[in-house]
């Protein structure tokens, strides 16, 4: 063990401590003073050593001393110690008693524990000498230092224990990818125990490092991602320079390889098959292609796009953003029996070339896409999208107006039939031949009704009726000239009486139901009889109008109320068709400016502005009440001759009873017997019901005159009525007129006791026909009920 001593000169009060050498091995004995000679001062004067008072040993502690004894520090002496132990050695500071322990008779001190530099690297102490027994301290205190040599007991460590690092591929070789950093404990001032060297342990070759500074850097070329994109590379930090013994520590750096564009797009085919049926609409997808690129992100994207092919204008391509695919897609419709089979040239370029790598070659691929359509079964098509057909309005009935014309667009070329939508026409106006499309007509025409009719016709396959297809056929009906013209309205014309020859009191105008192409042109005249009027003249004015001219000063209204001027309406158009209307003219008086006061007697007696439209719906209104009435005495005549028993169920058995009868002849304010007398009272005579008739047609005759007949003998003409009526109550009952008023000389009226029974009847039988003909019994059964 190596050992430090401090001899210490006191040159006045200054303390100066100069480190010496000693042997290796641990004495105690007392080093002797050395007289220092030759030392001068600035003035050439020769110094001399005072006589010093302490002597200790001052050493360099090594730490982490395993030794088996403890560690030896020095040793404090006085030369006023005599050795006698008359004197004490004291230490204080940091550490004393502690760390450091002194021998207080020989001034021995040893370290009682193991130092760790990296814990404190210098101790401070102080030391003194007491004299034991007077306790007076023999030597002024003094300060000594002891150091904690330091030794290789710290490996170096690293700031972190992963570092995580990118580089992006086919980066150049000695690029710099990061730097790692470690640090050591020790002492970077004595020795190599701090000086720290870099090596790389895992990650070569592709990977270096430098010793000095720790800058791992690409060892390399042309790293690529796509062949491997994660590494993990050892650094290991090792001090005393790297050198055998040093202490070492290591961390772990992860680094990626970041991608590039340093690859194009590649199909893994050349060819490509899809099929799709002839029936898809436009848009439909077909299929997916895609070209790989083994790059990633946008460094991927790709874009799809046809460059040339005969289905070019026929199919489309689009780019899928998510999968990076390319979607094939119908852009026309397709026609099997026009084109079978299409061909594509698909091309897939990098939407973002890296510049740096464009020598690699270029950043796009090509693939051929064969397409083949499929044949269906198609409904017929027409030859034309719709059809126009011209028919004259006097057309014959089955005569044919055109011909819709479909076919089968398959190869096959079904057979077609042809029909007409019935929903298009109602009034089965139109037919059609199944078999080759040709419409005629089944009904009249008439332009002036209906101008156009809007049809549909269906073509069906014969062996497939599912396939089907329809077609609009606009029919318009062209005009002939089957209407002659006619007055515009009615007119409502007067002539004055005092109106001037040459004065025009009317203009008429004409219309006509045709409509020639070249417009209507009317001419008009007087019949042939009238053709010179002696009244009244007419002038075409050529504009379709004409006007009703007088012919002569004065008309008479007491001699000719109203004249009537028939007048001839011709039309242009072929065959030329002509009319005669009747113009009413009336003879008014007027006023001195030609105004119409009045026009004839009738007009005189109404009122004023009372026109012959009122006077004819006066009359109609007079007509419908005196219908009315008529129809209401009719109803109540055949209300009063109903059957008293019109029920199936009824019995003809009845007792009718009349409460009331009134006072006899006597009695003036109960009945007029007048009533009884007047012939129209009386109702026509009808069948009986209830018994066959002698002859069917008997017709019973009535007294013609009643009014010297006397009263019995007509309530007898009355009662035979009665019993032979059909509408009478039946011929066995019993009419009771309970009161019949005072002195009435009237026999009974009941049609049991009339003169045209022969005898009494027996009822007894009525006992025997059960409790519903119990009363008749009582009142008509036996001798006591006759007599009552």
């Amino acid at each position: 063990m190596r050992t430090y001593s401090l001899t210490v000169l006191l040159w006045g009060s200054m303390l100066h401590a100069i480190p010496m050498m000693l042997s290796q091995k641990r004495t105690n004995k007392h080093l002797h003073s050395e007289r220092i000679t030759g030392l001068s001062d600035n003035n050439g004067k020769t110094l001399h050593r005072t006589k010093r008072g302490w002597m200790w040993n001052q050493f360099f502690l090594l730490e982490e001393y395993t030794g088996p004894d403890t560690q030896y520090v020095g040793k404090l002496h006085t030369d006023q110690d005599k050795g006698d132990g008359n004197l004490k050695y004291i230490l204080t500071g940091d550490g004393a008693g502690s760390l450091f322990i002194i021998d207080e008779n020989t001034g021995d001190i040893h370290a009682a524990k193991k130092l760790d530099r990296e814990e404190k690297s210098l101790y401070v102490l102080r030391a003194k000498a007491i004299d034991r027994k007077t306790g007076r301290q023999v030597e002024p205190e003094s300060e000594f230092i002891i150091k904690i040599h330091d030794i290789n007991d710290n490996e170096p460590k690293f700031t972190k224990d992963i570092y995580t690092a990118s580089i992006p591929e086919m980066s150049g070789v000695g690029t710099s990818v990061i730097q790692v950093t470690a640090t050591d404990a020790d002492d970077a001032n004595y020795g190599n125990s701090a000086k720290i060297v870099y090596s790389i342990l895992q990650g070569q070759p592709y990977f270096s490092v430098d010793p000095e500074t720790g800058i791992i850097k690409t060892a390399l070329p042309d790293m690529s991602r796509e062949n491997r994109e994660q590494y993990q590379v050892v650094i290991q930090a090792k001090d005393m320079g790297g050198q055998m013994g040093g202490l070492s520590g290591t961390t772990t750096v992860n680094i990626t390889l970041t991608d590039v564009n340093d690859n194009p797009p590649r199909f893994p085919q050349s060819t490509y098959q899809f099929s799709s049926p002839e029936s898809a609409p436009p848009g439909t997808p077909l299929g997916r292609i895609k070209a790989y690129d083994p790059d990633v992100g946008e460094n991927a994207e790709t874009e799809y796009s046809i460059s040339s092919g005969d289905g070019s204008d026929m199919f489309d391509i689009i780019t899928d953003k998510d999968t990076q695919e390319g979607i094939i897609t119908v852009k026309k419709q397709l026609d099997f029996e026009n084109k079978m089979l299409y061909t594509l040239r698909v091309v897939a370029t990098n939407t973002h070339p890296d510049s740096r790598f464009l020598q690699l070659g270029p950043f796009k691929d090509t693939a051929l896409v064969k397409i083949s359509v499929e044949d269906i079964d198609e409904p017929p098509v027409f030859s034309r999208t719709s059809y126009l057909i011209e028919v004259d309005e006097d057309v014959k009935e089955g005569s044919i107006i055109g011909q819709v014309v479909a076919q089968d667009p398959d190869i096959t070329k079904n057979a077609i039939k042809y029909s007409v939508d019935r929903h298009t026409d109602l009034d089965r106006i139109f037919n059609i031949y199944s078999g080759n499309g040709s419409l005629f007509i089944s009904k009249p025409l008439d332009r002036e009704e209906t101008p156009w009719y809007n049809i549909t016709v269906i073509a069906t396959e014969i062996n497939n009726p599912k396939q089907s297809s329809q077609i609009p056929v606009f029919i318009q009906i062209l005009d002939i000239n089957d209407h002659a013209p006619e007055f515009a309205k009615y007119y409502e014309t007067f002539v004055c009486e005092n109106a001037k020859a040459g004065q025009l009191i009317q203009t008429v105008s004409a219309v006509d139901k045709d409509e020639p192409a070249r417009g209507h042109k009317f001419f008009f005249e007087l019949v042939p009889e009238f053709a010179i009027h002696p009244n009244f003249s007419i002038v075409d004015n050529k504009d379709n109008t004409a006007g009703i001219m007088t012919r002569r000063n004065g008309y008479s209204r007491s001699k000719t109320s109203t004249y009537l001027l028939p007048i001839i309406i011709f039309d242009n158009d072929y065959p030329i068709q002509s009319s005669t209307g009747t113009l009413t003219i009336r003879v008014c008086a007027c006023d001195s400016r030609g105004n119409m006061q009045s026009c004839n007697a009738e007009a005189l007696l109404l009122p004023a502005g009372l026109s012959t439209g009122a006077l004819i719906a006066i009359l109609l209104c007079i007509l419908i009440l005196l219908v009315l009435v008529v129809l209401f005495a009719a109803l109540k005549r055949q209300r009063k001759k109903e059957p008293l028993i019109i029920s199936k169920d009824d019995v003809r058995d009845n007792i009718v009873t009349y409460n009331d009868e009134g006072g006899g002849e006597e009695d003036t304010q109960a009945f007029d017997i007048g009533t009884l007398r007047n012939p129209e009272a009386r109702e026509e005579s009808k069948m009986r019901r209830d018994v066959i008739p002698d002859t069917i047609f008997q017709i019973r005759r009535t007294a013609p005159i009643w009014e010297n007949i006397d009263v019995q003998d007509f309530i007898h003409r009355r009662l035979k009525e009665n019993d032979s009526d059909p509408s009478a109550p039946p011929y066995d009952s019993l009419a009771t007129y309970a009161y019949e008023g005072n002195d009435s000389i009237a026999n009974s009226l009941s049609s049991l006791e009339s003169l045209t029974t022969d005898g009494n009847q027996d009822y007894d039988y009525l006992s025997d026909w059960g409790p519903r003909f119990k009363k008749l019994a009582d009142m008509y059964g036996g001798e006591e009920s006759d007599r009552d």
